[in-house]
């Protein structure tokens, strides 16, 4: 394998390694940290290190910029949230931040050098049409999604079509669970929200429970079929549990919770995968705990051969001959999961037949 397929997961394990660096290798680091959205995650790392001053100049500005735009969409994730608190004032129900807005909201390690695409919320399913008109009234709006596929959400999936801004363009995903409707695990979403704890300094802004964050991350991460970002969602996973461990009690709360909303296989491959690629502390009881929810011995291996091509970031460095075949087998593994084989068969065939020839400029398919 050529040392440079895994030069961001090794500079993100051992940071003082950079100091050996050529500068073509450091051409390909910022490559595959862009690739994968950490950027501005790796320059954080290397200054907690007190590492910047070894980033050749020929580099440094590619990390300066990342910071930057990660500093500007804090602040920007930081106002959304008082506008969106503002707009669902009158929702009756708490307002539930996820993903990443969640680890800006709580100002978790995870927020540092976080990059995003949208914002999540988490709505009791009841509250959805109240949350949407309430939303619409203040400025968002569907984005240009095809009738299918508006059709697809509201029907069959875990959320509304995501809702764009028409000044800011800021885009919101209104959840009312973790998991489609039609997926084969369904954990309950009134007991994520009964969980959810207040954000201080933040009125009104709840964001879940601290074992109810790695599990959605997990579960997300784990029933994603695209994973352009894959790397970056397993180093939220990784800086989640290193905070979340302080707590000694921790490890027996998060694998019981796990059982306790059918989320233990996602969990599993979670801390399987950190430890493969980042060398995260899991302690072999917990993986021992975890067993009775991994697949066979044939399932699993086929597992480690497409999740450590898909999470790798997705650079041609870090690409073998397998890789494309992995990225197809992660898509339709993840589907699989999503649907049953008598819906998802017909969506595969509209999106691969049907889809590509309609008039829609669709900025997140379903």
């Amino acid at each position: 394998m050529p040392m440079s397929r895994d030069l961001l997961v090794r500079t993100l394990r051992t940071p003082d390694a950079i100091t050996l660096l050529s500068l073509s290798e450091w051409d390909t680091l910022v490559r595959q940290a862009r690739a994968a959205g950490l950027l501005a995650r790796l320059a954080h790392r290397l200054r907690q290190h007190g590492l910047t001053a070894a980033i050749p100049a020929a580099a440094r500005w590619h990390f300066d910029a990342a910071e930057t735009l990660a500093s500007k969409q804090r602040t920007a994730v930081h106002w959304e949230l008082q506008q969106l608190r503002a707009a669902l004032a009158d929702l009756d129900s708490p307002l539930i931040v996820l993903k990443g807005a969640a680890y800006v909201a709580a100002s978790l390690p995870a927020a540092e050098g976080r990059l995003f695409n949208d914002i999540d919320i988490l709505v009791p399913r009841e509250r959805l049409p109240q949350a949407e008109s309430s939303l619409m009234l203040a400025g968002w709006h569907a984005t240009g999604l095809s009738e299918y596929d508006k059709r697809y959400y509201r029907r069959w999936m875990h959320e509304i079509p995501p809702m764009q801004h028409i000044q800011r363009a800021t885009v919101i995903d209104v959840h009312h669970a973790i998991l489609p409707d039609t997926a084969r695990y369904h954990p309950d979403s009134a007991k994520l929200r009964s969980r959810a704890v207040a954000v201080e300094g933040l009125p009104g802004i709840y964001v879940l429970a601290a074992e109810d964050r790695i599990l959605h991350s997990a579960t997300h991460l784990f029933h994603d079929g695209e994973l352009p970002h894959g790397l970056r969602d397993l180093t939220d996973l990784d800086l989640l549990l290193r905070d979340a461990t302080a707590d000694r009690d921790f490890w027996p709360r998060l694998t019981a919770r796990a059982d306790e909303l059918q989320l233990n296989r996602s969990l599993f491959y979670a801390l399987r995968y950190l430890r493969h690629f980042l060398d995260t502390p899991v302690p072999d009881s917990v993986m021992t705990t975890l067993d009775a929810a991994a697949p066979n011995r044939a399932t699993l291996a086929l597992m480690d051969r497409v999740f450590t091509r898909v999470l790798a970031p997705a650079h041609t460095s870090c690409a073998d001959v397998f890789t494309p075949a992995a990225r197809l087998a992660a898509f339709v593994r993840a589907h699989w999961l999503r649907m049953p084989a008598h819906l998802l068969l017909p969506h595969l065939f509209h999106k691969a037949f049907i889809s590509p020839y309609l008039d829609n400029s669709t900025p997140k398919p379903a």
